[in-house]
């Protein structure tokens, strides 16, 4: 049984120039950065409850089935490196294209999978909705995995879940967690006061503090990948219920953190870690979109104004 209450960071895909000047992965470094970050400890001495791999932040939506196997696969001997759970994001079109996504993921180390809505241009119906999730449910079972309906309409642009939906998902078995990627932290409340014994995790760095306070017993997270230190000593205040001090570090992250609920969180975060490693052409190679002058200028500036905050915390 895998433990939400911890936070878990969203690991990005290294990528690099072939011969032939595309890119492709860059397997070591993807798994040394990885490794540091599971590496890392808070200050109350504990760590990174497991492992993020292949979902938004790391270019799941452009990366081929076989490259995402591949990737996942390479990912796995760090989680089992550090004993922690893998965890993939899965997201498809039609309820039996995400059944063999699933399977396919059960055979690379996965523990868990992150499911999205589909992805498809009209809205599904309640009911349409509820069998995606079915049959996702059923065959996790089968391959011995575990999934987490994934919400989030904000950023990531998927179609929204309604809490009446997360609800009927919650009671199935296979369901161990829900993971909440919005601002509007009253969702997380509402599921709360209807069940108090659910596991949800918070999905936006900037509402931490404010998802704990509502209910959640974790967080995936994007910004922890780049200041993994910080990320984990927040962690560790909220679930001790000490919000003063959970609340400092978030303001003191809170410039980076609002990358993390925009549109191109992968591609910013991602450069954000690139200037993290002092290497900024690394951190600008991505599948998705390319930033502007003016994107990479801002992100540059929002990361160095939340590393001199947390310098003065000591949480570098």
């Amino acid at each position: 049984m895998i433990n939400w209450e911890v936070v878990m960071p969203a690991v990005f895909t290294w990528l690099k120039e072939s011969e032939s000047g595309a890119l492709e992965i860059d397997f070591d470094i993807t798994q040394k950065q990885a490794a540091a970050v599971l590496n890392a400890q808070g200050k109350g001495g504990s760590r990174m409850g497991g492992l993020v791999a292949s979902g938004t932040l790391g270019e799941n939506s452009y990366l081929s089935n076989e490259q995402r196997l591949s990737l996942l696969k390479s990912l796995s001997e760090v989680a089992k490196e550090y004993n922690v759970p893998l965890i993939s994001g899965a997201a498809a079109e039609t309820k039996e294209e995400l059944a063999k996504i699933i399977e396919g993921l059960a055979t690379v180390g996965v523990d868990a999978v992150m499911v999205m809505p589909p992805k498809t241009k009209e809205v599904p119906t309640d009911e349409e909705m509820f069998a995606y999730y079915e049959l996702a449910a059923a065959t996790a079972k089968e391959a011995g995995l575990t999934i987490m309906p994934y919400n989030n309409p904000d950023a990531a642009g998927y179609h929204a879940l309604s809490t009446d939906i997360l609800i009927k998902l919650a009671a199935l078995p296979e369901v161990t967690a829900l993971k909440i990627s919005t601002t509007d932290v009253s969702t997380i409340e509402t599921l709360m006061l209807e069940n108090k014994d659910l596991k949800i995790l918070a999905g936006v760095d900037s509402v931490t503090v404010h998802a704990g306070l509502a209910g959640a017993c974790g967080g995936i997270t994007g910004v922890g990948t780049i200041f993994p230190k910080a990320s984990i000593t927040m962690q560790e205040y909220v679930l001790k219920g000490e919000w003063a001090e959970a609340n400092k570090i978030s303001q003191a992250m809170n410039s980076i953190s609002y990358l993390d609920a925009q549109p191109l969180l992968m591609e910013c975060l991602k450069f954000a870690m690139g200037i993290h490693h002092n290497d900024t052409d690394g951190g600008l190679r991505t599948l998705g979109k390319k930033l502007t002058q003016e994107q990479i200028d801002d992100v540059r500036a929002r990361y160095f104004l939340a590393k001199e905050r947390l310098e003065v915390l000591d949480l570098i």
